[in-house]
């Protein structure tokens, strides 16, 4: 199994060789599509794709945490922070990758 990160760069060169576009036009369509996720985000709404999975933006509550080193009670503030839950089709694709039954 490959330990090798997959970046925009890598995102851009599967479009330019999968779609026929430019260079220059896989990296603007790649940055576009992050951007339009992230903007999404930001404005505080959830963001689906389908067979694919959810990004979820959730509030946590302000509480009292407690430095571990020296045992002194610390403030932690209210945040809201994201979670990715993958869909029940990409949970069996990795599933079915791991068993050797085929990847895709």
């Amino acid at each position: 199994m490959s330990k090798h990160t997959v970046t925009r760069a890598d995102l851009a060169e599967a479009v330019y060789q999968e779609v026929g576009l430019s260079r220059n036009e896989s990296a603007e369509l790649v940055e576009a599509v992050l951007s339009m996720v992230a903007d999404t985000l930001v404005s505080g709404e959830n963001v689906k794709i389908s067979s694919f999975g959810s990004f979820v933006l959730r509030d946590k509550g302000g509480r009292i945490g407690r430095n571990p080193k020296t045992g002194e009670e610390v403030p932690i503030e209210p945040r809201r922070v994201l979670v990715f839950r993958a869909s029940q089709v990409m949970k069996d694709r990795i599933n079915r990758s791991l068993s050797g039954a085929g990847a895709d």
